[in-house]
């Protein structure tokens, strides 16, 4: 049973996201990465498909009839860490499960921070530029989006050699706490050098992650 899977899913929506498509690939050694056993699995939301999210992933509400229910997906036994690009939202659509969560973006965004995107697509053209338009034909298919997500995370990786899983999570829960301030009067300034009153501000607003709640009280 793996320890750890790269993750990603198709959904119905990107607001109160359905899973119509899981998959997954087992972290079998961490550094280097290797990775195997892949699976793919469609569901059926029992909701329409939004217009925005099908022209993403292509896969039509006909499609999935007999597919089993959304509410039939489970991690795999044995899961403590998934490993995603963006993984918040598959979190939440498999309806936030008590794992570890080691997100890509964020630790892309503070190891590449010159580079111009950090999609999955953008970032697999600057490791893999020569083969990156062949690898990204089928994108947004989960399956094939954990094998880019896997190519990416060897590239952290072999940049960070994190000792573990959990010193992996801990740099990426590092990496997802943000220096500038994302909304507001002060978007775009730093963080640490924003007015005292105006952090505490912050603070009492019901809608702030987690993460920049750190941040502000740093």
């Amino acid at each position: 049973m793996p320890q750890a899977i790269i993750f990603d899913v198709e959904a119905t929506d990107k607001k109160d996201a359905i899973i119509i498509e899981a998959a997954s690939l087992d972290v079998i050694s961490l550094n280097p990465l290797e990775v195997g056993s892949p699976w793919v699995q469609r569901y059926n939301p029992g909701k329409p498909i939004s217009l925005g999210a099908l022209a993403t992933h292509h896969i039509m509400d006909e499609e999935l009839v007999d597919c089993p229910p959304s509410s039939s997906f489970k991690l795999p036994a044995g899961t403590k860490y998934i490993i995603g690009h963006s993984i918040d939202f598959d979190w939440e659509a498999i309806g936030s499960p008590e794992v570890k969560r080691i997100c890509t973006l964020a630790l892309a965004r503070s190891l590449w921070p010159e580079l111009d995107s950090h999609t999955q697509s953008a970032l697999l053209y600057h490791f893999e530029r020569a083969a990156a338009r062949d690898q990204l034909r089928n994108a947004h298919s989960a399956l094939a989006d954990v094998w880019i997500c896997s190519k990416i995370a060897g590239q952290i990786i072999e940049k960070l050699k994190p000792a573990s899983l959990d010193a992996l999570w801990e740099m990426s829960e590092k990496a997802r706490i943000p220096a500038i301030m994302p909304f507001g009067k002060h978007k775009g300034e730093l963080i640490s050098q924003l007015p005292l009153d105006y952090k505490r501000w912050a603070l009492r607003l019901d809608n702030i992650t987690g993460y920049l709640r750190k941040a502000l009280e740093a």
